[in-house]
């Protein structure tokens, strides 16, 4: 039976799951602002027109969008999406123009805007933290215990007792890193180094492939190797050892993120399976309905994401800003106005047509030109 969260418990979990992200990620930029003296004229949580706001003492504006799908920071000097001195900034009187964000040295721009990304990340890192200290983590060793028939492994000749050191040469320690690193991998061809007896071996086989559904409807298409633990093992880590585990699983994440987008860009995998804004509300709602822990371990999950995707170097996202600090720092100077306009605009142009792009995958995976093309046939 397929059960929905319903609109408004979907529409509530995406903005409880959006709304501290965009927050903290610009809260980052702003406090790294503050730090070095540069002057925030607004600080906005959505964009358009606004619906509500106030003024602090500082003369910072604080104030919601309309349109909940992002935030911004905008520095006193920061006249232009390139961030470029003009005319304008120019113009300022000396004491103000030093307040602006143009007037700083690289580094300092480089910190603040690195700034946003990294308290994403740090998030994540102390959420997944939590959930080590307080639930525990799956320790359970790769070792096999039983072998499914007609299994890639049974046709591999794996065996049980078998300790799995090493799929497609990447290292394993724990069973949930062996699912991990075959869940991504349906249908490909790997190597397996394994320990039989203390004595080192090593053999190849084809992952193989099941489709799962979930409560919500949802399919998912993994891959298996048909391989049962012994003994599952849970181990509770204690709170001084807690923020190295959030580490960890927080590269684990990202390292899945660049193999997922890695097949994306090979081919191994459909693009169908990028999303945007609206699976997030959905896959919000359905962890939502799950309770507080999951939709906690989605938050960890999106603000990993949200700190990575920021970093890419990409014009107009944070990244993209990066990259051209890099290229002056060795330069000695900035690249040409010219250049930098022309690079963000065709950075912004890439960003709504991926934005459109995921939109209209979105609507795909929620039957839309499905139920279009039966009214029209």
């Amino acid at each position: 039976m397929i059960q929905s969260p319903g609109f408004l418990l979907t529409i509530l979990a995406f903005v409880l799951v959006i709304g501290p992200l965009v927050f903290i990620h610009e809260m980052g930029h702003y406090l790294a602002g503050r730090w070095f003296g540069v002057k925030a004229e607004a600080f906005s949580i959505g964009f358009g027109r606004e619906i509500a706001g106030w003024t602090d003492r500082r003369g910072t504006r604080w104030k919601l969008g309309w349109l909940p799908l992002g935030g911004y920071v905008k520095f006193d000097g920061d006249m232009n999406p390139a961030s470029q001195p003009d005319a304008a900034w120019l113009s300022l009187p000396a004491a103000e123009r030093q307040r602006t964000f143009q007037a700083k040295p690289v580094w300092q721009r480089a910190i603040i805007v690195a700034a946003g990304p990294a308290v994403n990340l740090t998030a994540a890192v102390l959420i997944l933290a939590g959930f080590a200290f307080f639930y525990g983590v799956n320790a359970t060793p790769a070792v096999v215990g039983r072998i499914e028939p007609n299994s890639a492994a049974m046709r591999a000749g794996l065996r049980a007792g078998d300790r799995i050191t090493a799929l497609g040469g990447r290292t394993i320690t724990t069973f949930a890193d062996m699912a991990t690193y075959t869940a991504l991998r349906p249908d490909e061809q790997i190597r397996v180094d394994y320990a039989r007896g203390g004595k080192p071996a090593s053999t190849s086989l084809k992952i193989g492939v099941t489709t799962e559904r979930d409560r919500f409807g949802n399919t998912f298409r993994k891959g298996v190797l048909g391989i049962r633990s012994a003994r599952p093992e849970y181990r509770r880590i204690p709170l001084w050892q807690a923020p190295g585990y959030g580490l960890a699983m927080t590269g684990d994440v990202l390292r899945g993120t660049l193999d997922g987008l890695g097949q994306i860009i090979t081919g191994r995998r459909s693009v169908d399976e990028l999303g945007g804004p609206l699976k997030i509300a959905k896959i919000s709602g359905e962890q939502f309905s799950l309770g507080w822990p999951a939709l906690v371990w989605l938050i960890a999950m999106i603000s990993i994401n949200l700190g990575f995707i920021n970093l890419l170097p990409v014009p107009m996202l944070d990244g993209g800003h990066l990259f051209f600090y890099a290229i002056e720092a060795v330069r000695r100077r900035p690249v040409t106005p010219q250049v930098a306009e022309w690079a963000y605009r065709g950075g912004l142009a890439a960003l709504l047509a991926l934005m459109l792009f995921v939109t209209l995958n979105d609507l795909g995976s929620f039957g839309l030109w499905k139920n279009l093309a039966g009214l029209i046939g």
